[in-house]
């Protein structure tokens, strides 16, 4: 699995003009997933995430998690994660999971966040989605499973 991670003061994300997920303070994950993932890469991603202190204290240092500061989830998934460009000007796709092996593995990582106690909010799987967020710092990471 790849995910980048944003840090936001809010974000949200519309389908057809319609919002389908929104956060206010919290993390914005990009989700990819590909042919080798498993639950462990969901759960080892999951835990991560979950944990990640990119978040200041009243130092100012980054040293709380997304738990310790109460804030939200808004996860989108985002096959084009592995879009390889290293031939040509056109990405190559054929990296990235199938929907059908993709989504239960995308459904499950969320479910896993959840589980830890967080409020999770998606896009919708497969859609044209218009992501908007207020990145907070801003901060950005890309973690990955293997």
């Amino acid at each position: 699995m790849r995910v980048v991670v944003q840090r936001s003061k809010q974000a949200q994300v519309t389908v057809d003009g319609n919002v389908v997920g929104s956060i206010e303070h919290g993390l914005v994950l990009l989700v990819g997933i590909t042919h080798e993932d498993t639950e462990q890469d969901a759960k080892f991603t999951a835990d991560k995430i979950a944990g990640l202190r990119i978040f200041e204290d009243e130092s100012g240092k980054m040293n709380h998690s997304v738990l310790d500061v109460g804030g939200q989830i808004l996860s989108v998934s985002q096959f084009t994660l592995y879009g390889d460009t290293r031939k040509g000007k056109r990405p190559n796709f054929m990296a990235a999971a199938r929907p059908e092996q993709a989504k239960p593995l995308y459904d499950r990582f969320n479910e896993l966040l959840r589980e830890q106690g967080l409020k999770v909010e998606t896009g919708t799987f497969g859609a044209m989605m218009d992501v908007s967020l207020v990145n907070d710092g801003p901060v950005t990471l890309i973690i990955e499973s293997k």
